[in-house]
């Protein structure tokens, strides 16, 4: 406890949580949150008269959690919407696939069929 609060951590990442301290003593976080429950509540304590810099720190992680949260339902929305249109989009090609084969092989027939368009009259040039 003492080298994670003087900021001297050997075997774990100096965070002031109960996870840093367990993997500074190395003994499991259970350990400490269910069985030790002094050394627990007297780490938070010390960590308290510093200031709480730990639970200072969270307000604002657990913001951007929120809004990455947000932000991957809006993309796993728009991911949805997208793979309908693929699959619109590949019927689409298909029948225009089966349309253009269709028509390249009117025009190679033996006797292609040619209609004639009526024709617009033209306006007089000046």
């Amino acid at each position: 406890m003492d080298r994670i609060l003087a900021g001297t951590a050997h075997h774990s990442n100096g965070a002031l949580t109960i996870v840093a301290l367990a993997a500074e003593a190395g003994v499991p976080r259970n350990a400490l949150t269910q069985r030790h429950l002094d050394l627990k509540n007297a780490f938070y304590a010390k960590v308290k008269e510093r200031g709480g810099a730990a639970h200072r720190r969270r307000g604002p992680l657990r913001k951007q959690v929120g809004k990455l949260k947000t932000l991957r339902h809006k993309d796993r929305a728009e991911l949805a919407a997208l793979r309908c249109d693929v699959e619109a989009l590949v019927r689409v090609v298909n029948q225009l696939t089966a349309e253009n084969r269709r028509l390249r092989q009117q025009l190679t027939a033996a006797e292609p069929v040619v209609r004639l368009l009526p024709s617009q009259p033209q306006p007089p040039t000046p």
